[in-house]
């Protein structure tokens, strides 16, 4: 019997980018999966422009009713496709343009280790071909992945950009937690699967992560009006790491003294983007959401 698979996008005002994402699920080798989409309330016509696919069962089409950030969408997504049996979850954001084989190279490694493993992660590229430097993956704390000649390699952290779940440890570990809105959402959520399977990144399974530009994000030279997204940021990272014992202590304090740094040597507005970085520190101190599972009576 065939394993289900369920391709979950979560987008918001994106229509541009959704559309292709969507004709490159549709181009995929393995066509053994369903498309679910996660509007999370668009206001750009996203919804009738995917009324068609819809009606004639090209898309699943979801809409949240209003903005849960990319956190609340995957939780919501996930929510969705495990309740409704499928065997795998396969997610990803609206930028995120897959090769033609990065399905078939994610099932060919769930077979190959026997699904004795939390997630596997595909390495996601640039438009001009290096690796996304906002999505590569963590072989340690502090250690990003280098190796991209090994088929499948070891890895504890990656981004929800190309992430492939089984439904089981989806029902085991819980969701991605909703309140974090934006940003960390995936460390966490992939963290708490490796510290109890192994993981891995297929080097084999390649995306395209669309952004406009390479850069990793940076409070220093952001412009003011976008600084409300930080507070997600800083206060995420503090539930993330703090859960790592004295190593992820070490890691904040350094991280938040850099970035405190960066911001005085080369910033304008630097009252303000400092006052940001460490309210959200400290409000990451106070800040005990809730890990949400799926009922064991809305499983078949």
């Amino acid at each position: 019997m065939k394993k289900r698979i369920a391709a979950i996008v979560v987008t918001y005002n994106r229509l541009n980018f959704l559309t292709r994402c969507i004709d490159a699920l549709r181009r995929q080798n393995n066509a053994d999966m369903d498309i679910l989409i996660i509007d999370n309330a668009s206001t750009d016509g996203t919804k009738e422009a995917l009324a068609s696919m819809a009606a004639e069962g090209v898309i699943v089409y979801r809409n949240t009713g209003e903005n849960l950030g990319g956190a609340g969408g995957f939780n919501y997504g996930m929510r969705v496709a495990a309740e409704a049996g499928y065997d795998y979850l396969w997610i990803m954001d609206d930028d995120c343009i897959p090769d033609e084989g990065a399905l078939d190279a994610l099932v060919q490694a769930d077979a190959d280790l026997d699904g004795q493993y939390g997630f596997l992660s595909s390495i996601a590229y640039w438009r001009d071909g290096s690796p996304c430097n906002m999505n590569i993956q963590r072989v340690g704390l502090h250690e990003k992945l280098t190796d991209y000649t090994t088929r499948c390699v070891p890895i504890i952290m990656a981004t929800f950009v190309s992430a492939f779940f089984p439904r089981a440890r989806v029902l085991e570990c819980g969701l991605p937690i909703k309140e974090f809105f934006i940003w960390s959402d995936d460390l966490e959520y992939t963290r708490r699967l490796s510290k109890k399977y192994p993981c891995y990144a297929v080097n084999t399974s390649r995306v395209l992560h669309d952004m406009h530009s390479n850069d990793k994000v940076n409070i220093a030279t952001d412009a003011v009006d976008r600084l409300p997204r930080y507070r997600y940021l800083y206060r995420n990272e503090v539930y993330v790491y703090r859960r790592e014992g004295l190593r992820g202590w070490v890691y904040l304090i350094t991280r938040v003294a850099f970035h405190v740094l960066k911001v005085l040597r080369s910033s304008t507005n630097k009252k303000e983007k400092i006052g940001v970085i460490l309210s959200s520190f400290f409000d990451g101190l106070r800040f005990h959401p809730s890990v949400e599972y799926i009922k064991e009576d809305n499983t078949p």
